[in-house]
């Protein structure tokens, strides 16, 4: 990979634990990524899994496999992502924060929840890139995180893959989780055409207000922390002005499992067949 080379930043929604047993039109649109872009030197995953009040990023040398779930059948509790951590790519990001005024330290306690690897499998699924993954701020506000993605935005140009993972809607209160397949909930579509016409008018000031302005955003996120990784992965891109909707469309009629890619590269995906 050329050094001058910036990889785009992606948002992806990992939607149901079961996922990973049941790829449907998202796990098709995750490997079509991973294949799409140049393979990075190493991945830098957030995840709304790892919550913890100020930064940390995971030092393990080896990734392990978190099955962060309850009550889904046995094979999901079976599967693994035995892709190699990076500590010194842990500490490079833990510095760089640092140096940018942000708390930040490494973690050797977690490791690749379902959030995590979940999606990678399908991106990677010969778990052959190494995997660091930095926790997330819910107390924080979508500003905090689209700062955390600015001040790590140059590790891309250095060949890191910069992932944030989430749902980009996600209220667990309203599934209806007999019907995995079923019709799209009205409102969550509101929501997200306010999001990409907001992104494609280039309003940060809106967008990271979007809890008071965008239309049933309290109703599609009664808390947001699955959307922050989304701020995060805007941040990270050269340009997220430039972006790539991939429409994933929707599981259990109002859980959106759309994906977007940012940055000058993002082209490399505006070929896919989800591509909008």
């Amino acid at each position: 990979m050329s050094a001058q080379f910036t990889l785009p930043s992606l948002f992806v929604s990992h939607g149901s634990p079961m996922l990973a047993l049941e790829p449907g039109k998202t796990g098709a649109i995750l490997s079509a990524i991973g294949a799409a872009l140049p393979k990075p030197k190493a991945i830098l995953m957030v995840s709304p899994h790892w919550e913890t009040v100020s930064a940390r990023v995971g030092n393990l040398q080896k990734q392990r496999v978190i099955h962060d779930f309850g009550g889904f059948p046995q094979p999901l509790y079976e599967l693994d992502y035995p892709a190699a951590g990076s500590p010194p790519l842990a500490e490079h990001v833990a510095r760089i924060l640092r140096d940018g005024g942000v708390d930040a330290g490494t973690d050797g306690s977690w490791g690749l929840d379902h959030g995590a690897w979940v999606p990678l499998r399908y991106l990677y699924p010969h778990a052959d890139v190494p995997v660091v993954q930095l926790s997330l701020q819910p107390h924080q506000p979508p500003a905090y995180h689209y700062q955390i993605g600015r001040l790590l935005a140059p590790l891309a140009r250095e060949g890191i893959l910069l992932i944030g993972s989430g749902s980009f809607t996600h209220n667990l209160r309203e599934l209806q989780r007999s019907d995995p397949t079923g019709p799209v909930a009205p409102h969550t579509l509101e929501f997200l055409h306010w999001f990409l016409d907001h992104l494609q008018s280039g309003d940060l000031e809106s967008l990271l207000a979007y809890r008071s302005l965008a239309p049933h955003a309290v109703r599609t996120h009664p808390t947001d922390e699955h959307l922050l990784s989304l701020f995060f992965a805007m941040g990270a891109a050269d340009d997220w002005k430039r972006f790539v909707h991939l429409d994933s469309g929707s599981t259990y009629h109002s859980l959106r499992m759309d994906a977007f890619a940012f940055g000058s590269q993002a082209d490399l995906l505006a070929k896919l067949p989800a591509a909008a």
